[in-house]
């Protein structure tokens, strides 16, 4: 008869919650060992589920699944250390999303440099009543990132900055090479 499955030091066999008579007969201890073999998985995947939901420790077939879950959209040509890194950087540009510290945020976690953003505000107001009022009407952002890197692409990095800002607000961005 096979022995129970050993986890981290854990023992987990289904013939531990069975009856000592029961576990004498060994058709029921060798039904019992198969059983454990086929659920091992299982219980390993449960004893370190908290593994499996941390980006930087989740096997790396698991991974496309959590970022998937997160929400995070993650190119296949980058590293895998790239990937880990924009998928735990998720809850940090979701928790500014559409400020300029969540664009500044998004754009950081996917192209890993900085970028200075310029918005008009569209604040209008007049000190004069009647008078018009300064600025533009309708709200605008630049947002300029300046970077070597041949492999940043303009028309990623504006979708980039489009899903962390506001929606009402319509964006330009410069890329400076």
């Amino acid at each position: 008869m096979r022995g129970p499955l050993e986890t981290q030091g854990v023992t987990h066999s289904l013939g531990e919650g069975l009856a000592p008579s029961f576990m004498e007969d060994p058709f029921v201890g060798e039904l019992v060992a198969a059983f454990d073999q086929v659920l091992a998985p299982v219980f390993l995947t449960l004893d370190n589920l908290d593994a499996y939901l941390a980006p930087l420790a989740a096997p790396d077939d698991f991974l496309p699944w959590l970022a998937g879950w997160l929400g995070v959209a993650v190119d296949e040509r980058w590293s895998q250390e790239r990937r880990r890194r924009v998928v735990a950087r998720a809850h940090e540009v979701y928790r500014w999303r559409g400020t300029r510290r969540g664009i500044a945020e998004a754009v950081r976690a996917y192209t890993d440099v900085e970028c200075e953003i310029e918005e008009n505000g569209a604040l209008e107001w007049s000190p004069v009543p009647g008078g018009r009022p300064p600025g533009e009407p309708v709200a605008g952002l630049l947002v300029r990132v300046r970077s070597g890197d041949e492999q940043v692409d303009q028309s990623a990095l504006a979708r980039i900055v489009a899903e962390a800002a506001p929606v009402h607000v319509p964006c330009r961005v410069e890329l400076l090479r």
